[in-house]
């Protein structure tokens, strides 16, 4: 199978768009039928923003003319630590093969092209949420579980 991974530009903002989406639907199980512009106007503005301002990387796996899957790492600025000096941090998301493609290595092809250009901005720190499918794909190219890392549920507002 030759595949070729290609960074999403601006000018892909609809082809990036159609993928969030797909993505999005599958991964939170949202029906076709139920109203999305909310969310989609949501993800517009952070591509157009993001990707603007080198804070976002995306790439499509391509087969020929034809996408296969797509994948994004979110760039951004933590405090230094003794374990990150620079601070520098990278989110990985997004990443998605078509089901008639899976298991063939895109998704794996995917992971480590975008890893590849946080290691070129010397990020060395990346993270990503993954589900008990992806799981597989991600301790295959080095991913560990972080077990100190917590999440909270609810966010309650003090109305003091």
């Amino acid at each position: 199978m030759d595949i070729k991974i290609r960074k999403a530009e601006l000018t892909d903002i609809e082809l990036l768009m159609k993928w969030r989406m797909r993505v999005l639907h599958e991964v939170f199980d949202i029906s076709d039928s139920e109203p999305a512009e909310e969310l989609e106007r949501a993800n517009r503005i952070y591509y157009q923003s993001a990707l603007q301002a080198g804070g976002h990387i995306a790439c499509f796996a391509c087969q020929g003319k034809k996408i296969i899957g797509c994948g994004g790492i979110c760039l951004y600025q933590e405090m230094p630590s003794p374990d990150n000096l620079s601070g520098q941090c990278a989110y990985l998301m997004n990443i998605y093969t078509c089901p008639q493609f899976r298991g063939r290595g895109v998704g794996e092809m995917i992971v480590r092209w975008l890893v590849g250009q946080a290691v070129q901005r010397n990020i060395t720190k990346i993270y990503l949420e993954t589900s008990k499918p992806g799981r597989k794909l991600y301790e295959k190219t080095g991913f560990l579980d972080m077990p100190d890392m917590m999440k909270l549920q609810t966010i309650k507002s003090d109305s003091t």
